[in-house]
């Protein structure tokens, strides 16, 4: 039965479609945005203070900037390398740690800072810099804000605000040059200030707005993160950038001082994230969300002794030897309810923020004029702006959701004049009149947290009915595409169930939409729901259809048993899979499975000598993933890994000249031969490009511009050679003019290993297409006749348990290219030191591009070795890649009942980046099958010369040979639909 390869090519479509439009069920069900709108506004008031400053050193560490020995951190540096800050804590101001959520990126964390909520994850297709959604922000509730910084952060407060209340002054984009010295972007922004407060004596409009109450200014220092990234955080250049930054703070307060000559100024200093071992963030490393606080100033307390040690001891806080101070840690959004506490101002009414005040088991930050009373009212604000965030989202759930149930833990009023929560709200008010200050914080916090709890109630309100979705969808998914492989590919033959069929399922998926539109639920759930819907019709149909097929079928016990057993397996080892993601020695392990245990048990005694080098191969590149995912710039190491491919590629080219001299004619494999030697010279020459821009980076020097330029040219005539020159027909030819195509990449964009990676891991896929021809039986049983109703109903691709192996080794391969040289399921496992080479100035885009494309490089090699794989054993084009598409979602749903937006920062952004990436995979394989498929169109995948070689009786791997007797051609092209099969499911009972 022949394979269409226009259906095959429609369900790679609506696979790909399916799997790109189910990534959004993980933000749909776990992080929806907290924007809504028709909130009430509240503010105390009071005012503690005339203005306010925030500082933000943007990436900076709370553990470098609180330490009390820098030098045992980097050696060679100053032993304080932020003194007047620390000066602050230990004498004039109370501090903290201020821990952020994830993505720990610079717009979410000015978002929690500012506005007081948590980013909406749409934000990320913006590049973390326009708004998807117009917020509102201490900013916006100031009688006018002056800001100074990075033009990636001041635009989105300016945005959706009240015009004219916010200003803000920035840099061009050009100046955040990762190669140059980034300290000169803080100072700049010093000096900015310096020349407001200049200008202000000749401008007297500027003069006034300068003097009003409820000022903000606002200093986004980004020198330390580009510093980070440049340099990493263990470093001098960051230490040197601390110093800088502390040096601005005190210069900034002796100018506000100087200007206005009164002390009617609060300060607050922070950090939007903190920057991990390795110079980035992203990710949920603890290093990443702990930022300092610092406040001093007007309204804000002292330093508050603790004798005892008792509150400010830990692990992490103890080299900083401020355990006799106590220290108040806090959320980032707490931030922005602290500031507009200070300043009178309403609250955002987005603000999901507590003060830390009304927690009656801390100090706070707060010295207010009229003491604990004073306190206690504030502590009822924040209970109110938070209960009429809850009063909206709950009213709108009320009025559309069927059967709605109320959060248990508030009171709901049947007034509608009324809002949930305000007899406790009356309750602590009386509180406060009767004058028991401390038992109205305490019912205030309570009630702040069953709020909190509230909204989050209404969040998650829908998680079930969407995991329940997902299920079916997903389930529904792997059900199709094996009926689709068991099954003919042509439509089913009409008849009255099969239409009752469609119309039951039809009738159901309107019923569905119809109660979402009701409820006024997201509009994504409508196209949710019509994926499982269309998989378990279609699915529904062909068993019914073709049930016939198993009547009188003799199906024994062994058969039976040997099939649960290798479902078992498959998925046992697809669940391995899912624990490599989190434990990479597993991957390692695997390695070792199909480097030498496979062998022993499985191949023919004797075993030939394709063992030897295939054990080896695959023992070398187990090593990758064992190695530190945090390696440091090693310029040695890329220069060793060029090498080694150049060596590698030089002894491939002369064999495969070898073979092209057989298969094609003279003049051809002169192009061939002119083909290697360009690819062999661009890697040589990548080789003494990157060197040299390694070593003017490393000394500070800057980027050469002809070394960008260079770089470029050879990055991007490498890549596209192959689609402007003549590649050759053999197999062999084929798969070596694609290594080479990306050996200069794995040299201008790797930081240590990744040349001798790509190198070992192209040698264990190339052995892979030998191992796995070689060891194929001898004898097959032949293909049951065409009229066999059971073989001409199901399994018409005659596709064995064998096969089966294969797909997942396909996957563990997919995988272990992501995972070889570092960990992607973290954001922050993305080194920039490699793409300053090509990119010295910052554009996240482009960044992000050139990573993608380095991580991606190493499956066109993949694509083209399982391309050569799949037809080398006779099978139809993509019948071993819709094996692979059957199995993946296993791991898909694991993930995503894995994701959770509770626990560590890391459990979180590593459990989104998990179900992101098993998503994503389908594209990934469909995307490896299409290209390998195109780019190995016409090739010749067996010579005489090797064929016998590798048949030789001395050999003791039998050879691949056809049912019927039958030898394949030694010259056979990758050209056409392959449709016959030698292979049948082994164990099957036969037909009668």
């Amino acid at each position: 039965m022949k394979t269409s390869s226009g259906s095959v090519a429609r369900l790679l479509a609506l696979g790909i479609v399916f799997h790109l439009v189910y990534i959004g069920t993980v933000f749909d069900c776990y992080f929806t945005s907290p924007v809504v709108h028709g909130m009430r506004q509240y503010k105390l008031p009071q005012a503690q203070t005339k203005r306010l400053v925030l500082i933000v050193g943007d990436g900076l560490r709370a553990d470098f900037v609180f330490s009390s020995n820098a030098s045992r951190i980097v050696p060679g540096t100053p032993e304080r390398v932020a003194p007047y800050l620390r000066d602050i804590v230990e004498n004039r101001g109370a501090y903290g740690v201020s821990h952020t959520h994830v993505p720990t990126e610079s717009r979410p964390g000015h978002v929690a800072i500012i506005g007081g909520m948590y980013e909406d994850v749409s934000a990320v297709t913006k590049g973390w810099k326009t708004n998807p959604v117009d917020f509102d922000s201490v900013f916006n509730q100031s009688s006018h804000t002056f800001s100074f910084g990075s033009p990636d952060i001041l635009p989105m407060f300016v945005q959706g605000a009240t015009p004219g209340r916010v200003e803000g002054w920035s840099y061009h984009e050009d100046d955040e040059d990762f190669t140059k010295d980034a300290t000169a972007l803080d100072i700049w922004v010093l000096d900015q200030l310096n020349l407001l407060f200049r200008n202000a004596t000749t401008d007297q409009a500027l003069d006034a707005q300068l003097r009003a109450p409820q000022v903000v200014f606002f200093l986004h220092l980004l020198g330390l993160d580009t510093t980070g990234h440049s340099y990493r955080p263990h470093s001098k250049e960051y230490m040197n950038n601390i110093r800088v930054v502390d040096d601005i703070v005190r210069e900034t307060e002796q100018l506000i001082s100087g200007f206005y000559g009164d002390q009617e100024t609060s300060y607050i200093f922070t950090a939007d994230h903190g920057m991990s071992k390795i110079g980035n963030h992203g990710d949920g490393d603890p290093d990443n969300t702990r930022t300092p606080l610092i406040a001093w100033g007007a309204g804000i307390r002292g330093p508050t002794r603790d004798p005892t040690f008792s509150q400010s001891l830990d692990d992490y806080s103890a080299p900083w030897e401020l355990s006799h101070i106590v220290r108040c840690d806090v959320e980032q959004a707490d931030v922005a309810a602290l500031m507009s506490a200070l300043l009178g101002t309403h609250w955002p009414v987005n603000s999901v923020g507590v003060l830390p005040d009304v927690d009656p088991t801390k100090d706070g930050y707060l010295s207010m004029q009229y003491g604990k009373r004073e306190v206690a009212e504030a502590g009822v604000v924040n209970a109110k702006v938070l209960l009429e965030h809850y009063r909206v989202k709950h009213e709108l759930k009320k009025a559309h959701a069927i059967l709605y149930r109320p959060y248990g833990f508030l009171d709901h009023p049947s007034s509608v004049s009324e809002y949930p929560g305000l007899q406790r709200i009356s309750l602590i008010e009386g509180l406060i009149r009767s004058g028991y200050f401390q038992e109205a914080r305490r019912q205030s916090y309570e009630l702040i947290k069953a709020t909190l709890g509230g909204l989050r109630y209404l969040e998650t309100y829908d998680r079930t009915l969407i995991r329940t979705i997902v299920t079916f969808a997903y389930t529904g998914w792997v059900a199709y595409s094996a009926a689709f492989i068991l099954t003919p590919s042509q439509p089913s033959p009409s008849s009255p169930a099969s239409r009752w069929i469609s119309l039951a399922f039809a009738l159901t998926a309107v019923g569905f939409c119809g109660l979402f539109f009701i409820q006024r639920l997201p509009w994504t759930l409508h196209i949710y729901i019509l994926f499982p819907i269309f998989f378990w019709q279609d699915v529904t149909r062909k068993v019914y259809v073709n049930s016939s097929a198993f009547r009188g079928r003799n199906i024994d016990a062994k058969w039976i048993a040997s099939t649960l057993l290798g479902l078992v397996l498959a998925v046992v080892a697809l669940q391995s899979m899912v624990f490599g993601y989190t434990h990479r020695a597993v991957w390692s392990m695997g390695f070792v499975a199909i480097g030498l245990v496979w062998p022993l048990i499985s191949w023919p005694e004797g075993r030939g000598r394709l063992f030897r080098p295939w054990a080896a191969s695959c023992l070398l590149t187990a090593v990758f993933p064992l190695l530190r995912v945090d390696p440091s710039e090693s310029l040695g190491t890329i220069i060793a890994g060029g090498v080694c491919m150049l060596f590698a590629g030089e002894i491939a080219t002369r064999r495969v000249l070898e073979m092209e001299a057989v298969a094609s004619a003279r003049a051809t494999n002169l192009n061939f031969k002119l083909t290697f030697r360009i690819q062999l010279l661009l890697t040589a020459l990548s080789i003494l490009v990157t060197a040299a821009s390694v070593r003017s980076l490393q000394a500070k020097l800057g980027l050469p511009l002809s070394c960008q330029v260079a770089g470029w040219i050879i990055f991007a005539f490498a890549s596209l050679l192959p689609f402007f020159f003549t590649v050759p027909r053999t197999a062999e030819g084929r798969l070596l003019t694609y290594f080479l195509t990306f050996c200069p990449c794995f040299v201008i964009l790797s930081i240590r290993a990744e040349g001798l990676f790509y190198l070992l891991y192209c040698s264990t896929l190339y052995l892979w297409t030998r191992v796995e021809q070689a060891v194929r039986p001898e004898t097959v049983k032949p293909r049951a006749p065409a009229n066999d109703e059971y073989m001409s109903r199901w399994n018409p691709r005659c596709l064995n348990r064998d096969d089966v192996r294969i797909a997942l080794f396909f996957l563990f391969f997919a995988q272990v290219g992501f995972f070889g040289t570092g960990n992607v399921a973290s954001i922050s496992s993305f080194y920039l030191e490699p793409v300053y080479r090509l990119v010295p100035i910052f554009s996240p885009f482009l960044m992000a591009a050139l990573l993608i494309f380095k991580i991606l490089a190493p499956f066109v090699f993949l694509s083209v070795a399982f391309a050569t794989l799949n037809t080398n054993l006779g099978m139809p084009p993509f019948a071993l890649f819709l094996l692979a598409l059957s199995l993946t979602d296993v791991m898909t749903m694991t993930f995503f009942f894995n994701v959770t937006d509770t626990g560590s920062w890391l459990q979180i952004g590593q459990s989104i980046s998990h179900f992101c990436i098993t998503s994503l995979l389908l594209v990934f394989s469909a995307g490896i099958a299409s290209i390998g498929e195109a780019l190995m169109r016409g090739t010749i995948l067996r010579y005489p010369s090797e064929t016998s070689k590798e048949r030789a009786p001395s050999d003791d791997i039998p050879s691949l040979r056809c049912g019927s007797g039958h030898t394949p051609s030694p010259y056979r092209t990758g050209d056409g639909d392959i449709t016959k099969r030698n292979t049948n499911i082994q164990g099957t009972p036969s037909a009668d």
